[in-house]
């Protein structure tokens, strides 16, 4: 599977570095807008071709385009991709809204092509191993889930943290994605939402790189409370936050009627995962902390490529992204209402026992 990279920033050196040892893929080519910045990372990494979005969209020579580009992006350069013959697998989100989302699924239909998203955290070893012990009944039935992430923002360490902070964006987009994806992938489809949601500020200022010390407008929420109901039974509480100083939160728990889990951050591969089942009296470790095994950012896009080649479906596949962006949409549309009551479109996923089992992790960590 012959890959093009759309969008040489900020994760496109991981991306590149981690794939680069799989025969299931070949990059060819590398483009931006900022065609010295295509050529630096082509130059990086051995590929032969560095060129604007339009010239590697047009290239015969690709079969599968990997959007990295700005999330206000995605849907105009998943959309040109797909009307040129070839597969899309984004970052998250898979579009800027639920619109565009839909619209992506609907091209990609009509062309007979396929779409894979970010995150694919959830293929990984910690949520996988999650979801096969509330499988197995290790908790009773699940009850509920809690997640959170909170820290003071990505202009920390992001050179160019301004997209991050613009309509359409924030924590609740930036980070909720992988929660909610795991949630999913642990307790099914979401049924219906509400949230809650401020800012500290309306401006900020960047703290890494050249440009540290600018200033640049917040334009969304910057820390939003979230609440999910599950179709099959079970609730959840989100919080994703740009505006916390530090916290002790447990990121990721799971409870159920005979026990409970406590997981790593959704936005990781791998573990430690803790158990404690009802009558015990304190967790025991079932998966040690993160191993390089556990998974790796671009083993979606490794799948994928596997999966056109096997005729299967893609795991990080477009519904499942469909379904978390409209979560993510219902959630802001709520918290921009004051916390109103807000149902999600009802959909067949797959269940949360189809994540790659440890063998099929292996061979894509391997």
């Amino acid at each position: 599977m012959r890959v093009a990279v759309v969008g040489c920033g900020n994760v496109s050196d991981r991306y590149l570095a981690n794939v680069a040892p799989f025969a299931d893929l070949e990059v060819v080519a590398c483009a931006d807008v900022d065609v010295a910045r295509a050529r630096d990372l082509a130059g990086r990494h051995g590929v032969a071709l560095a060129a604007t979005p339009a010239e590697v969209l047009d290239h015969p020579g690709v079969d599968l385009v990997l959007n990295l580009t700005p999330p206000r992006s995605h849907a105009e350069v998943s959309l040109s991709a797909l009307d040129r013959g070839k597969h899309v697998y984004t970052e998250k989100p898979l579009g800027a809204s639920l619109a565009e989302g839909r619209q992506i699924l609907a091209r990609a239909r009509e062309r007979g092509l396929e779409v894979g998203s970010a995150p694919d955290t959830f293929m990984g070893a910690g949520t996988a191993l999650c979801a096969r012990l509330i499988r197995d009944g290790a908790i009773g039935t699940p009850v509920s889930i809690s997640g959170a992430v909170m820290n003071a923002g990505p202009e920390r360490f992001h050179p160019e943290p301004e997209f991050l902070y613009r309509d359409g964006a924030g924590p609740l987009f930036d980070i909720g994605p992988y929660f909610v994806t795991a949630m999913v992938a642990l307790l099914g489809p979401v049924a219906r939402v509400s949230a809650l949601g401020t800012r500290s500020a309306d401006e900020r200022r960047i703290l890494a790189g050249p440009r540290a010390g600018a200033a640049f407008a917040v334009e969304t929420e910057t820390h939003v409370m979230s609440l999910l109901k599950f179709a099959g039974g079970g609730v959840a509480t989100l919080v994703t936050s740009f505006d916390v100083v530090a916290t002790r939160t447990p990121p990721l728990e799971i409870h159920g009627t005979e026990g409970s889990l406590v997981a790593a951050e959704a936005n990781s591969w791998g573990g430690p995962v803790l158990l404690m089942r009802r009558g015990e009296s304190d967790f025991t470790e079932v998966l040690p902390a993160a191993r390089p095994e556990d998974g790796f950012m671009g083993m979606g896009l490794v799948d994928m490529a596997r999966a056109l080649r096997q005729g299967r479906p893609v795991t990080a596949g477009g519904d499942r992204a469909l379904h978390v962006l409209e979560v993510l949409t219902a959630v802001a549309s709520s918290a921009r209402a004051g916390g109103q009551l807000t149902e999600i479109t009802p959909v067949m996923l797959a269940s949360p026992d189809t994540t790659p089992s440890s063998t099929e992790r292996a061979g894509l960590a391997s």
